[in-house]
Parts: C-alpha cells; structure tokens; sequence
C-alpha cells in the first residue's frame, strides 16, 4: 500500500486563498470526504445569487443585502485560513498534517511563495473583509432612514 503523500503548506496556503470558498483546501488537507469542504460552496453560491439579484432587481432588493455578505465573509474567512496556514510553523504543520514526517520536513516550511499567499491573502481578504461590512452597513442604515421617513408622515 502506498504511504500517503505529504500535505505541503504552500500548496495548502495558495489553495485557500484560490479556491477556498470551493474547499479546494479542505479537500487537499482532510480528503473528499470532509464535510466542510462540501459546505463552503453553499455560502459562495448564495453571494453570487445576491449579486446576480443585484443585477437583476437593482439594489434596493433586501434579499441581496443578506447574499452578498455571505460570498464577502466566506472569502475573508478563506483568506484567513490562508494566513493561518503560511504563518504555521513547520514543526505544527507537520505534527497536524504530516504525522510521520520528521518536525522538520521541507513539506512544512515556508518559502516565498507561501509567503507571497500571506500577503495576497492579507490585502485581498481585508479589502473584501471590509467591503462586505460596508455594503451591509450602508444597506442597513438607508433602510432604516427609509422606515423612520414613513413613520414620520
């Protein structure tokens, strides 16, 4: 029987930041069988329904308001995983995904190109991070300030 191939932690990083909110990592860690990696699609193809709602409808449409921060925050939390990945250090990575590995192994260690998924993750997850705060706060308050006009006629 073949012995398991390593889990590196710059492929795992750049698949979280790629194809996180797809689960593309979860499935290259924990195998086709993980049951997260089968969810994080349900919160990414609702915000692309939001945003084709958008669309569609314009924005005033309240069920968009709810979408789309889900497809933001499933990406900012994606994004996340990706830092937390790159920043492993790579006795950890090795003891959690490559038990029979010496603490040392070149499968834990960070490279440039880990790194470079640590910064993209950073400026890419914060940016969306705080668009998707926005949006929804901005939603939230004209509706609001809509609702407070009717009670005041």
């Amino acid at each position: 029987m073949n012995a398991p191939r390593p889990k590196r932690k710059t492929w795992a990083a750049w698949l979280a930041f790629l194809g996180g909110p797809l689960g593309l990592h979860r499935f290259y860690l924990h195998g086709m069988g993980d049951l997260l990696g089968w969810l994080l699609p349900i919160p990414t193809a609702l915000g692309l329904y939001g945003i084709e709602r958008v669309r569609l409808h314009g924005l005033d449409d309240p069920w968009s308001w709810v979408l789309i921060p889900c497809l933001g925050f499933t990406i900012a939390a994606c994004a996340l995983m990706t830092i937390v990945y790159g920043l492993m250090t790579p006795e950890k990575w090795n003891a959690r995904h490559n038990p029979g590995l010496a603490p040392e192994a070149a499968p834990g260690r960070t490279s440039w190109f880990t790194i470079a998924a640590v910064v993209a993750a950073l400026f890419f997850g914060a940016t969306v991070l705080m668009a998707s705060i926005a949006f929804s706060f901005q939603r939230y308050f004209e509706h609001q300030i809509e609702a407070g006009r009717q009670i005041s006629q």
